[in-house]
């Protein structure tokens, strides 16, 4: 059994950090995907690409695969600067502001 264990990167939609501080176990499809003749829906016979674990760190995800026997690769995150601001949203209207506040 095939697994891959990478740590989330964040929602595109918001600036937020969000599920993106825990690891995920997550297996390998195993069997090809099919189209139902009547219905035209997508199935599997494959559950376990359904699964996926969270673990609080990398080497608690790596231990658990060894433990269990699977075959996990590891995908490094990118990691970026955060950006923060030092007043936050609020120094938009701030009535101290140094410059005048234009569009």
């Amino acid at each position: 059994m095939r697994a891959r264990i990478y740590q989330p990167s964040r929602n595109a939609m918001t600036s937020g950090m969000a599920k993106t501080r825990k690891w995920v176990l997550e297996y390998a499809q195993g069997s090809a995907r099919e189209i139902d003749p009547l219905m035209g829906w997508t199935s599997s016979d494959d559950t376990q690409t359904q699964v996926r674990l969270r673990f609080d760190s990398k080497e608690e995800a790596l231990d658990y695969a060894r433990a269990n026997g699977i075959d996990a690769v590891v995908t490094e995150p990118h990691k970026r600067k955060p950006n923060l601001r030092h007043r936050g949203y609020g120094e938009n209207f701030a009535t101290d502001r140094r410059g005048p506040w234009t569009h």
